[in-house]
């Protein structure tokens, strides 16, 4: 088998370093679970591995990172192993009698940070990403409608949206000190 020469390792370790915690939180945006993000992690890197690409630029190499990632993610929630694992969490949830979209249960014990990314991780998938994109990862809208496929108007409605729907459930909350 091919190992990697010292140099190499050393560059896949710099980029590797570079990226994950980007790729993770976007995982972890588009599946709400730590444990598929990290998943995704890892199979965005192995796909960077075989994938032998040369970049131009940094820029595209996050691009094509971003992208990849949100494929993975995109194919893992579609997934029909993962529809049929969403409906028995959902019905052990309800069973347990408890609801995890309600972001007031963590207001007296967490920051304002959590508090927003609570709410953040409460919204749906599709409106999920594009916050994610726009104000973690800090995109254009362009960019945001490259990496996940839908149109300018589109991306722009669900950044609307998902901005009425953050208020709505962030209502009420303390920002200040």
């Amino acid at each position: 088998m091919n190992e990697l020469s010292l140099d190499a390792r050393y560059d896949f370790e710099k980029v590797l370093e570079q990226y994950n915690k980007m790729i993770y939180r976007l995982a972890y945006a588009r599946t709400g679970n730590i444990h598929d993000a990290e998943d995704i992690l890892q199979e965005v890197f192995l796909r960077y591995i075989k994938s032998g690409m040369i970049f131009n630029s940094e820029e595209h190499r996050k691009a094509w990172f971003l992208k990849v990632t949100s494929n993975c993610s995109k194919n893992l929630v579609t997934s029909s192993w993962n529809r049929r694992r969403t409906c028995i969490d959902e019905q052990t949830l309800k069973a347990e009698n408890r609801d995890f979209s309600d972001v007031s249960h963590n207001m007296e014990n967490s920051d304002r940070k959590a508090v927003v990314l609570d709410a953040v991780m409460s919204l749906p998938e599709k409106y999920r990403v594009v916050i994610h994109l726009f104000y973690y990862e800090e995109l254009s809208i362009d960019e945001i409608c490259a990496i996940t496929g839908i149109s300018i108007s589109s991306a722009k409605t669900r950044l609307h949206r998902a901005r009425k729907m953050l208020k709505e459930i962030l209502k009420g909350v303390e920002f200040n000190d």
